[in-house]
């Protein structure tokens, strides 16, 4: 176990122990070209296969965000068909990027 939160603050830093796990459902490409601190990437259309990898708990708080909401909107319904029960569709990158920005100041 201890071996698993050394690979989760490795790869994912500090959001690893936060309260929300927030997932980017954009493209590689668009993640790899700016993305919130702290969130991992798992396309839209590859989230029901690869969740489980991430968080396996169904009870897991997880904010999904995307360039314009509609992705992760998409991604929120796959997630609660699978029985997720506490996802959230944080809407836009852009917009979240700039409360982030304002809350570091």
């Amino acid at each position: 176990m201890k071996k698993l939160w050394v690979l989760l603050l490795l790869l994912w830093g500090p959001m690893a122990l936060a309260q929300s796990l927030w997932i980017d459902v954009r493209t590689v490409e668009e993640y790899k070209a700016g993305h919130l601190e702290g969130a991992i990437n798992i396309p839209y259309d590859e989230i029901e296969q690869k969740i489980e990898a991430v968080s396996a708990d169904k009870n897991t708080a997880i904010q999904l965000y995307c360039r314009s909401g509609r992705r992760s909107g998409i991604a929120l319904e796959s997630l609660r068909s699978l029985g997720y029960s506490k996802v959230t569709n944080a809407g836009a990158y852009e917009q979240l990027k700039q409360k982030q920005a304002k809350s570091n100041e």
